[in-house]
């Protein structure tokens, strides 16, 4: 058998690997009952302490990392201007690492930070990524780490996150105040939290407006993502109202109206969550669901700042929900 690790020791007691670590540590958090138990099972096992590890978390580095899954989303920039607002009152850097929404590359990124490279990681996490095993290896360092827009539901830490629900409902609902009765809502990725919980306020305010649902699943390929679009537009069976997640969806959505000369918002009313800059200035203008995403920055920021000033790990999970705003503009008047 090999060099026994925490995470053993945690996966065989049925424990958190920060209750384990804590219990190592004699931490008066834990029970005596508890500390014990870890104690006992750590000594059978000839458990050791990666002694290399213990003093890389002892020694800060200044820096904490910033894991997105795409910059080209304006929604990500404003959320990092936030981020290194909080983070330079605090004298850190922030290194920003980018997935390309790849749960490969995520977790390879992972494992590149896991050598105490930084103190704290924020993250957004990628379309792809199912499963939090690679993340959970940060509690096994006792790095915390901070989710934001994206996020694992289950994973205990803090979520700073904006009204998905409520405003995939009302979004739904503008569209059909504005006369639609056909409305298609624009999947990017049902393991999103995110598109998850959009999707659920659409598919509620359908019921409530006795809708029929139509959902229309895309994909991270803008070339299939048309295709799909393309043919989804078409037809007697065409929606006459789109609800698109991500601000990506509805720039595809315009491109495919003017290729098939579908008149917006005459043929076509498009709502999307997007914090584009320029959605004001598209032909018709874009109405949109801007998130707070400067604000969801800071305030993820600051929970990390916490729990760094604190020499702390999150056990427990906590969400912070900052509300978004619709802005209603030419996509979607009444014709």
């Amino acid at each position: 058998m090999g060099q026994i690790t925490i995470k053993e020791l945690a996966q065989r007691l049925n424990l958190s690997i920060s209750t384990v670590s804590r219990a190592l540590s004699d931490s008066y958090e834990i029970s005596q009952a508890t500390r014990d138990k870890v104690k006992l099972l750590a000594q059978e096992l000839n458990y050791t302490p990666n002694l290399y590890a213990s003093s890389l978390r002892s020694q800060k580095s200044k820096t904490i990392a910033v894991i997105i899954p795409e910059i080209l989303n304006n929604f990500f920039a404003l959320a990092i201007d936030g981020i290194e607002e909080i983070a330079q009152q605090h004298g850190y850097h922030v290194l920003i690492y980018l997935t390309h929404d790849d749960h490969v590359k995520e977790a390879a990124m992972v494992q590149h930070l896991l050598n105490g490279r930084v103190d704290g990681i924020l993250m957004s996490v990628a379309s792809e990524t199912n499963e939090t095993n690679h993340i959970a290896e940060f509690v096994n360092m006792e790095i915390p780490v901070v989710f934001f827009d994206r996020v694992f539901d289950d994973f205990k830490t803090v979520k700073i996150v904006t009204d998905d629900h409520q405003s995939g409902y009302n979004a739904t609902r503008h569209l059909f105040e504005r006369g639609c009765r056909h409305i298609a809502y624009l999947s990017i990725s049902q393991n999103l939290s995110i598109d998850k919980k959009r999707m659920d306020g659409y598919l509620d305010a359908c019921k409530k407006f006795n809708l029929q649902s139509r959902v229309i699943n895309c994909t991270q390929n803008e070339s299939d993502n048309k295709n799909i679009l393309t043919k989804a537009l078409a037809g007697p069976n065409a929606p006459d109202g789109a609800f698109a997640s991500v601000e990506k969806l509805a720039i595809t959505t315009y491109e495919v109206c003017h290729a098939s000369n579908i008149d917006i918002p005459g043929q076509l009313k498009i709502v999307s969550f997007s914090n584009l800059r320029i959605a004001s200035l598209l032909k018709p203008s874009l109405t949109t669901i801007a998130q707070p995403a400067f604000e969801i920055g800071k305030q993820a920021a600051l929970a990390l700042f916490r729990a760094l000033k604190n020499n702390t790990v999150f056990t427990k999970s906590e969400e912070i929900v900052i509300p978004s705003t619709l802005i209603e503009r030419e996509s979607t008047v009444a014709k």
